[in-house]
């Protein structure tokens, strides 16, 4: 694999890292070169052990990881970092992968499943697509944590009036189930419209149904 700048594969966005996991040392060296011509960032190890042992930076990034790995296999690994909680985009690479490996790798959320010789281009879009991939989960990620702060900053009335708004309720109704004045319950839905940025009711419903209030998870 000849490492080679390709101005047609964008480089990731701001700070990104790929993460490289072969015992092979060539190997780890070509691909650092191939991803540092794009402008990536790379991190290599010669074991899945090394790789948890590593104090990871919280920015997009995604695992370049070979099949056969000293200590554990990388499907393995992959099923451990899955139960570990720990979530990154996974290119495997093999010299001699057959289909039941490949269709455990893709089930299990891998990228992708290339197999040695592997293309320069073939890896770098694998790769791009993958930091793509982490980019959006983490912006998910951040925007949902955004929208549970903005929950929590509500007081336990204006919960409770949130979640019987947006489950279709009117006010006269909110006012009925919770023993409130139903001027009351519109000072609060007017509070919790405010709080949480809603530009509209449609708005705010579909804040609760990311926040889960409909199905008993607030």
């Amino acid at each position: 694999m000849t490492p080679q700048p390709r101005p047609d594969v964008p480089s990731a966005e701001g700070a990104s890292v790929v993460f490289i996991i072969d015992d092979d040392a060539s190997l780890r060296t070509s691909l650092g070169n191939l991803f540092e011509s794009v402008g990536l960032q790379t991190e290599v190890f010669q074991s899945a052990k090394e790789f948890l042992h590593y104090d990871k930076p919280e920015v997009p990034s995604c695992l370049v990881l070979d099949i056969r790995l000293p200590g554990i296999n990388g499907l393995d690994f992959q099923t451990e970092l899955l139960e570990a909680k720990i979530h990154i985009p996974i290119i495997f690479m093999t010299g001699h992968g057959d289909i039941p490996m490949t269709v455990r790798a893709m089930k299990a959320g891998a990228v992708d499943f290339l197999t040695k010789p592997i293309h320069d281009q073939q890896m770098l879009d694998a790769v791009s697509k993958a930091i793509e991939r982490d980019r959006e989960r983490r912006k998910s990620e951040k925007a949902m944590s955004n929208l549970r702060a903005l929950f929590e900053s509500l007081g336990a009335r204006e919960r409770e009036v949130m979640t019987l708004v947006t489950a279709g309720l009117m006010n006269k109704q909110v006012a009925a189930k919770t023993g409130l004045a139903e001027i009351t319950v519109k000072i609060h839905r007017g509070n919790v419209m405010k709080k949480m940025g809603a530009k509209s009711l449609a708005d705010l419903v579909r804040m609760a149904e990311t926040l889960g209030l409909h199905s008993g998870e607030s």
